[in-house]
């Protein structure tokens, strides 16, 4: 069991984050959020994948006159997933010119290195919090490595130089990241926003630089952080690197709420950030989120065309059945499922799992044996074994978490 940072729980649109609370899975629209009716797909789309608070973009007045709309809509789909506010530059202008918009949403993210320079630094951020308290909303204090508070860093560099044993410029840096992040949340405590309503995320596009930073905010402050690896990538760089980044902070217990920034491939269905950082969680057993399947990588012993499409359907086939799963068979999500493709570790995976199936391989008799809960059930034979396989999961998930559960309604 992976022990979690002791942090505050802040409540964000009726999801608790912190404390000993599950960790929570976030993601962020890219459509245009003005588009009313394009974001709330997104946002659908995105909570119906299992992001448990989505963020949009607000930076005009025509995309913070759109909120209200955009939940509408999600109600009439009967969706009330968090809507978070992402601002930039203007939140302060949006906030009280919209003050519907600001009712609405769930949680502000300010950026400490862009809402002003100067003397409009504290008068704007000042704003933002004072809305923030007026309609009793938690934000997000977002430093970005990319968009430093240059007067921060500027005053560390000199503070550095003068030092006798001055810092590499990228620990300054990481420096600089912290200081800004923890002096705008005791700013925003000064204002009256409560020590429960802040959250910090200090974000980098380096994993190392990225451990660093998140270790040394969490052991000067006991805010739930926001832990992503901002601009990840594209495609397997991306995941790889995002699960790199994440997976040795969250089994240190740091980080409270994740999220996955992809870049996605072109007309990609967004929700791919939603199930990497599901899977990231899941494969170190800090949250279940659907049943998972354990497949071999094939070989030469493999008959592989058959045994890949096998193992693709009964994924597929899963993840499309856990929103009904879900709410009708509970524990469902902690379900095992092996498919393997040969009698040299086919078996012995098949046994260990809930149920699992293995494949005949290259020179074995036409026989697909199914083991369930260790023992072997029956032997499938013929051409329609992916069909049958699929039905006896099916039924065994009915046996084995319908049993005494009422139906969701």
């Amino acid at each position: 069991m992976i022990a979690r940072r002791q942090t505050v729980t802040v409540n964000v649109g009726g999801v608790n984050i912190g404390s000993a609370h599950p960790i929570v899975v976030q993601s962020m629209t890219n459509t245009d959020t003005a588009n009313a009716e394009a974001t709330a797909m997104q946002v659908a789309q995105l909570a119906r994948a299992g992001s448990e608070v989505v963020r949009v973009t607000v930076n005009t007045r025509e995309a913070a006159a759109a909120i209200p709309e955009i939940v509408r809509r999600l109600a009439d789909l009967g969706l009330s997933v968090p809507l978070v506010g992402d601002f930039h530059y203007n939140g302060h202008i949006l906030l009280r010119e919209y003050p519907e918009t600001a009712r609405l949403l769930a949680k502000y993210r300010i950026n400490p290195g862009n809402v002003g320079a100067g003397q409009h630094h504290d008068a704007n951020f000042a704003t933002m919090i004072e809305v923030a308290k007026e309609y009793d909303k938690p934000v997000r204090i977002g430093v970005n490595w990319g968009s430093l508070d240059q007067q921060v860093l500027a005053r560390l560099m000199d503070e550095n130089t003068a030092a006798g044993s001055p810092k590499s410029g990228t620990d300054v840096m990481i420096d600089a990241m912290v200081v800004s992040a923890l002096e705008s949340a005791q700013y925003a405590e000064q204002l009256g926003l409560p020590h429960d309503k802040i959250l910090i995320s200090v974000k980098v596009s380096s994993a190392p630089e990225l451990w660093q930073v998140y270790r040394q905010l969490a052991a000067k402050c006991d805010y739930p952080l926001h832990l992503g690896l901002t601009e990840a990538g594209m495609g397997m760089k991306g995941m790889v690197a995002t699960s790199v980044a994440l997976a040795p902070l969250l089994t240190e217990g740091i980080g409270d709420t994740i999220r996955v920034s992809l870049t996605p491939e072109p007309g990609a269905n967004r929700k791919l950030e939603v199930e990497v950082a599901q899977q990231i969680l899941q494969s170190l057993g800090l949250r279940q989120f659907l049943p998972q399947v354990t497949s071999c990588p094939g070989c030469g012993r493999t008959t592989s065309q058959f045994f890949q499409e096998l193992a693709q359907k009964i994924q597929d086939y899963i993840r499309d059945a856990m929103p009904e799963w879900k709410g009708r068979y509970p524990g469902v999500e902690d379900m095992q499922v092996a498919v393997m493709g040969c009698i040299v570790n086919g078996p012995g995976e098949s046994k260990h799992a809930n149920i699992g199936i293995s494949l005949p391989g290259t020179g074995e008799d036409p026989r697909a044996p199914v083991y369930q809960d260790g023992k072997l059930l029956t032997t499938l034979k013929g051409p329609r074994i992916a069909e049958d396989f699929q039905a006896l999961l099916e039924k065994y998930v009915q046996d084995r978490y319908g049993r005494d559960q009422p139906v969701a309604g």
